[in-house]
């Protein structure tokens, strides 16, 4: 009878941890997708708003990239200090840094002053996504996480993607700085919905010393994750989308759609939005792919598809082809989904999330800082179509690696 009773005990107490780990997860989404509209608004704007102060294109990608550096620098110490503090003040710092960022972009005056608010911006978002990432890493099991991060991701797109119209249109309408001023107060609202309603998802349990050792004897360290093939070939797949995002997609699509094909705004904002439309559409069944056949063939196939997106977006002739190409990249970058963050998840000891998911995010930020100036400066010198043929020449070569030597890592037992 005790015996029974303890078993009724332990279920009824799993299926509380169970739905409380959802109501934090389904939080988290939803503070995550409010942030995320704010940033949204502002992505066909931008290069618009640094064009404004009459830069070129390799000082407006300067502009756009400088964030990247500041994410690159901050990923790692974001990540060790959600391990050693928890996740849930490092994202609540990060909101409010995002919307002071957003709050002072507003107001600049010249291209330092862009420079050193975008930095800013920079560090916020390192700490928001890092911490978000390792929250949903916490809650997941093996077994669910290409679901659950699929989820993540798809709240993350519902912001971002409900962002870009709206923010072409408050820029056509009333000025370029008032989608800054709109993303400055919902990512205000972000961290004092943090801090109000949301709880902490770092383990309780430390790892005691004599753990330390048998897993260092094992080779289970930071260092051994990030040197091997798996994590070096998963990192240059997203380097190379966040690359393509940021260089390609913020900075050479918006000014070749003005330039060339004589688009406004709201028709750059549109496409931009059917990116993301389409993204939502494709990714929680990208996630139950990743968790029923493995993140491989998941993610190989849609970096190739990728790259004909960006060859789509060189020889677009019209709006039509040009929001043809978008729904391309929003269909590669859609099945792509969560496989990539999941397979490093798959990779990194519970107690060594914070700083592997940093190194992560380190090397796909890369790509976010080199792909913009790279890609602005070839497009001054060559035209439009050179740095979008390069990016697809990065795309199908990553996504080759990857298939012909990346392991799988779906169903691994710790």
């Amino acid at each position: 009878m005790a015996a029974a009773e303890g078993a009724a005990a332990g279920a009824e107490a799993s299926r509380f941890a169970a739905l409380r780990e959802q109501r934090v997860f389904l939080t988290l989404c939803v503070l995550i997708m409010v942030n995320q509209l704010g940033f949204g608004l502002i992505t066909p704007v931008l290069p618009l708003y640094a064009d404004s102060f009459g830069l070129g294109p390799s000082a407006i990608g300067l502009v756009i990239g400088i964030y990247g550096a500041a994410r690159f620098l901050a990923n790692v110490p974001a990540g060790r200090v959600a391990e050693a503090k928890g996740r849930r003040p490092v994202l609540i710092a990060g909101a409010l840094i995002n919307a002071l960022s957003a709050a002072l972009m507003a107001s600049a005056q010249s291209l330092p002053q862009l420079l050193l608010y975008r930095l800013l911006g920079g560090l916020g978002a390192a700490t928001v996504l890092v911490a978000g990432q390792i929250m949903v890493a916490d809650i997941a099991t093996p077994l669910n996480r290409g679901r659950l991060s699929s989820a993540y991701q798809g709240f993350f797109l519902v912001g971002v993607g409900l962002g870009p119209l709206p923010g072409g249109i408050l820029a056509d309408h009333f000025g370029l700085r008032v989608p800054f001023i709109v993303f400055a107060a919902t990512a205000a609202l972000t961290g004092v919905a943090a801090f109000f309603v949301l709880r902490e998802t770092k383990p309780a349990r430390p790892v005691l010393p004599a753990e330390r050792v048998e897993r260092a004897a094992g080779g289970e360290s930071v260092r051994a994750v990030v040197l091997s093939w798996a994590f070096v070939l998963v990192a240059a797949v997203t380097f190379v989308q966040f690359f393509a995002r940021t260089g390609a997609m913020f900075n050479v699509v918006p000014l070749l759609g003005r330039e060339e094909l004589g688009l406004s705004s709201s028709q750059i904002g549109l496409a931009l939005t059917l990116v993301n439309v389409l993204n939502i559409a494709t990714l929680y069944h990208a996630g139950v792919w990743s968790d029923r056949i493995g993140r491989k063939p998941v993610i190989w196939p849609s970096t190739v598809i990728a790259g004909l997106s960006m060859l789509a977006f060189a020889w677009s002739g019209n709006f039509a082809m040009f929001a043809g190409s978008a729904l391309l990249w929003g269909l590669a970058s859609g099945i792509s989904g969560p496989s990539p963050g999941a397979y490093v998840v798959d990779l990194a000891p519970p107690d060594l999330r914070g700083r592997v998911i940093g190194i992560y995010r380190t090397c796909s930020d890369a790509g976010y800082i080199v792909g913009p100036i790279l890609l602005g400066w070839l497009g001054g010198v060559a035209g439009f179509t050179a740095p979008l043929v390069l990016t697809a020449v990065l795309f199908v070569a990553s996504g080759a690696a990857f298939a012909l030597f990346a392991p799988e890592t779906h169903g691994r037992s710790r």
